[in-house]
């Protein structure tokens, strides 16, 4: 249950239960995993029971998926029920890593470079990095003082960033050399970029892959909920202004100078998203770099006039296989390291002129944008998949024993490190 609510997917949740049930001395689980449910079943001398718990919708916690991945790593035979509580009364109180500043800051951070990547002009990037962390200040106030329904704490967050890009239109609108209009309208889209469900999109993709529907299935239409919550706030406070989302030009930069500011700009960005989901910063720097390995290729790939989705799945199997690679030398579960890379290729600009050519019933400029943007997100997701059939042994199999699951590296390597490390 604290694994489902810290917002990891089914199979690592079903592979950590059958790691600890293994070592208390379970003979077989069963268990169906949806977005906030699990139904398990044991069986064991001769006898099976059948429990149900519920948590609430998930909130991304990086750093407890990580701590509670060591525990079912580390548990071997002989464990005792006592024992695996208290080591999960002391992940559960942990702190998080990072307080509230810090986690506004990376959310501004990442938007800024968002932006960046997305062609936008200083003008535009300083824009939405400040509308972005006064949008993530004002979610996490209301999240923590009032608890409102997800939804509207999104759409609230959404139409604040909005509306604070607007007045920093108008702003810089005054100062001498920028024109009458320095922003440009398709750059508004990066400000509201840290509500963009990335882990639950990703974990459903990977739950689908492995016809886990009732997850899969939760988790795509939980995405698309708080995808339109966060597209609904945009869109008010757009419509408002006449404010549209257009393309934005490549910058006036030499080959060198682009290069350079893109793998800063990818760095920081991945960086931003890591903290904002308290990863541990270890890992948020494996993470950032496997990101910047991964992105600054395709966007010189794109320039160069290749296949757009080619270029998305490539990038996102070279995240998976590095991410694999790193998590077990790290003894940290790869979608910690893979969510945060590929959240900065997601393709924010169509994805919203789609939604808004919907809500204006214009069926034609809806059908072209969304289907640039489903392509280039199925994309995304078919390079995590690919990566994954190619590093997961146990992945492979459409139903594993979970109480049988392989010998990994990072087993070994948690044996060597403390087990706060």
């Amino acid at each position: 249950m604290m694994m489902l609510g810290a917002g990891t997917g089914s199979y690592r949740v079903k592979a950590a239960m059958g790691r600890v049930a293994a070592a208390l001395g379970i003979e077989q689980l069963e268990a169906q995993v949806s977005l906030n449910e699990i139904v398990a079943t044991t069986r064991a001398f001769g006898t099976f029971r059948t429990q149900v718990v519920e948590t609430g919708p998930p909130v991304v916690n990086a750093d407890r998926i990580r701590a509670l991945m060591r525990v079912s790593l580390r548990a071997e035979p002989g464990l005792q029920a006592a024992d695996l509580q208290r080591q999960l009364d002391r992940v559960e109180q942990r702190r998080a890593r990072y307080p509230s500043g810090a986690v506004v800051a990376g959310a501004a951070a990442a938007c800024t470079a968002f932006a960046f990547l997305n062609n936008g002009r200083w003008p535009e990037c300083l824009a939405a990095g400040l509308a972005a962390g006064l949008g993530k200040l004002a979610l996490v106030l209301i999240q923590r003082r009032f608890r409102l329904n997800q939804l509207a704490s999104i759409a609230l967050a959404s139409a604040l960033a909005c509306m604070t890009f607007l007045f920093l239109a108008d702003v810089f609108a005054l100062l001498p050399g920028m024109g009458p209009e320095p922003l440009h309208g398709a750059a508004f889209t990066s400000a509201i970029l840290f509500l963009v469900p990335g882990f639950p999109l990703l974990t459903a993709a990977l739950d689908l892959a492995r016809f886990d529907f009732g997850s899969g299935i939760s988790r795509l239409l939980y995405a698309t909920m708080i995808t339109l919550a966060a597209a609904l706030g945009a869109w008010l406070s757009a419509s408002a202004f006449g404010l549209e989302p257009g393309a934005l030009l490549r910058p006036d930069l030499s080959v060198g100078s682009l290069l350079a500011l893109r793998v800063l700009a990818s760095f920081v960005g991945v960086l931003g998203f890591a903290i904002t989901f308290n990863t541990p910063m270890r890992s948020a720097l494996a993470a950032s770099v496997i990101g910047t390995i991964a992105n600054v290729p395709r966007l010189v790939a794109v320039d160069a006039g290749a296949n757009e989705l080619l270029c998305a799945t490539t990038a996102t199997a070279m995240v998976g296989l590095l991410a694999a690679w790193t998590s077990q030398r790290l003894a940290t579960p790869r979608i910690i390291l893979s969510v945060p890379a590929v959240l900065i290729m997601i393709p924010g600009a169509s994805t919203y002129r789609a939604l808004v050519a919907m809500i204006n019933q214009d069926p034609l400029d809806a059908l072209a944008n969304g289907s640039v943007s489903l392509g280039i997100v199925l994309g995304l997701a078919a390079g995590l998949v690919i990566a994954r059939m190619l590093t997961d042994q146990a992945w492979l199999s459409p139903t594993p024993h979970w109480t049988r699951m392989p010998h990994t590296r990072a087993q070994d390597v948690l044996r060597v490190v403390e087990p706060d490390d």
